[in-house]
């Protein structure tokens, strides 16, 4: 699978590890609030040195309360959803990290231009065959991820075509939470390259509490979540097909978009 550093106009000169840098260690300065997010989220510029990005803050104690997700915990699992489609190679998620910032720690994630009438629902029907497999693969990391809000919204169509998820916070759950707008793939064959990339981070996850993602992880879940995740993992490796929805379930989430 391909790198998912995403290309972003005025960061297309930046490698992935540089992004990452430049938004850990960089000035972060607010320009404003992004309208209709249900925590408060900013807008920011990072500079650091001659380098300088758009990005999206995230402070921990602007997180909505929730009664079933740990306060203060929403930003961890945003940062364990990037460190998990990095070691997959999919689905292609902007870098984030977790940092101080004016408002306190929270996340830092590189901002996406993206035309914001654009989302999943609009895109699918017109969609080429590689945004086709990324809107699959999006499905398939939700799925593991145990993803209880994909929003058609939180699906992104970069500058250059490329399709990219956002939007983490609520993942990673040890009960079933899965709601999503994307049940297209539902029942289908997971191609067996796919497959093999996810046996392959199973592996990683249990063959040892000492291998680097199993590390990169643990910094922000719990063993019992890590635990969930293997067993979700094992059971798709296993089954070899993309889920369909669960009866007695609420399937979507709310709003759609």
């Amino acid at each position: 699978m391909s790198d998912p550093a995403p290309s972003v106009e005025g960061s297309t000169h930046l490698g992935i590890d540089e992004i990452e840098r430049l938004l850990q260690r960089g000035t972060l300065s607010l320009e404003g609030l992004v309208p209709w997010s249900s925590n408060y989220t900013f807008l920011a510029t990072v500079s650091l040195d001659d380098q300088e990005c758009s990005a999206v803050y995230k402070p921990t104690r602007g997180e909505r309360p929730l009664w079933d997700f740990d306060a203060g915990s929403l930003c961890h699992r945003e940062i364990a959803a990037y460190k998990l489609s990095r070691a997959l190679g999919w689905p292609s998620i902007p870098p984030v990290v977790l940092r101080d910032g004016p408002h306190g720690p929270g996340s830092a994630q590189l901002y996406i231009d993206a035309d914001p009438d654009e989302h999943y629902l609009t895109l699918r029907d017109a969609a080429d065959n590689n945004q086709v497999i990324a809107f699959a693969l999006i499905a398939l990391f939700d799925s593991f991820c145990n993803n209880a809000d994909r929003k058609s919204g939180h699906v992104l169509k970069g500058s250059d075509g490329t399709i990219l998820a956002i939007d983490h916070g609520l993942t990673f759950h040890v009960e079933h939470k899965l709601r999503t707008v994307i049940w297209d793939f539902g029942g289908q064959a997971i191609p067996a390259a796919i497959l093999a990339n996810m046996a392959a981070v199973l592996v990683d996850l249990t063959s040892s509490p000492d291998t680097a993602l199993r590390h990169d992880l643990g910094a922000h879940l719990s063993v019992t979540e890590i635990v969930a995740l293997e067993r979700r993992l094992k059971h798709l490796v296993e089954t070899g097909r993309f889920p369909s929805p669960a009866s007695g379930w609420r399937n979507h989430p709310y709003p759609l978009v």
